[in-house]
C-alpha cells in the first residue's frame, strides 16, 4: 500500500474519505446524528452603521455547540457584548437540540472570558503554539 501527503487532492478523493467515515460511524451507532444535519451559523455584533464588529462563527453537530472562532473589535470589548453574543449561539445550540458546548482559545486569547460564562477547562496543549498554550474548555447546556 502507497502513502502519500497531497496538499491539493481532488473532490473525489476527499468525498471518498468523508463517506468512508460516515459510514465507519452508522455501523458503530446507526441511529448516530447524520453530517447532514450540521448546522453551521455566525452571531453578528454590529454597529450603529450596521458595520460588524464582532461575532462568532460556530456549528452544532453531534448534540455540541462547536465555536470555531469568537472575535471582538477594540471598542466592542469590555460591554458585555461578548456574553451577549455567546448567549445567542448557546440559545441557538439549545434550540437544536446541543447539550454540550467545546471551545478552543489560546493563552493570549479569551479562556478567562470564556470560564467567567460558565466554561470549564478540560484540557491545555501546552507549547501551541511554540511558547504558548491551547486550551480546552466545555460548558453543559441544559
Amino acid at each position: 500500500m502507497r502513502v502519500e501527503i497531497d496538499s491539493d487532492p481532488s473532490e473525489e478523493d476527499m468525498s471518498i474519505l468523508s463517506a468512508g467515515i460516515v459510514a465507519f460511524n452508522e455501523k458503530a451507532i446507526p441511529d448516530l446524528e447524520p453530517i447532514e444535519a450540521e448546522q453551521r451559523f455566525h452571531v453578528f455584533a454590529r454597529n450603529d452603521d450596521m458595520n460588524v464588529r464582532g461575532g462568532i462563527r460556530a456549528t452544532c453537530y453531534w448534540n455540541t455547540l462547536h465555536i470555531e472562532l469568537l472575535w471582538l473589535a477594540e471598542e466592542a470589548r469590555g460591554n458585555g457584548t461578548g456574553r451577549r453574543l455567546l448567549a445567542l449561539a448557546e440559545n441557538f445550540a439549545r434550540n437544536h437540540n446541543c447539550s454540550n458546548a467545546f471551545v478552543e482559545t489560546t493563552s493570549w486569547q479569551a479562556m478567562p472570558f470564556y470560564e467567567k460564562n460558565g466554561y470549564q477547562r478540560m484540557a491545555t496543549l501546552v507549547d501551541r503554539p511554540r511558547g504558548h498554550a491551547s486550551h480546552y474548555l466545555t460548558k453543559a447546556l441544559f
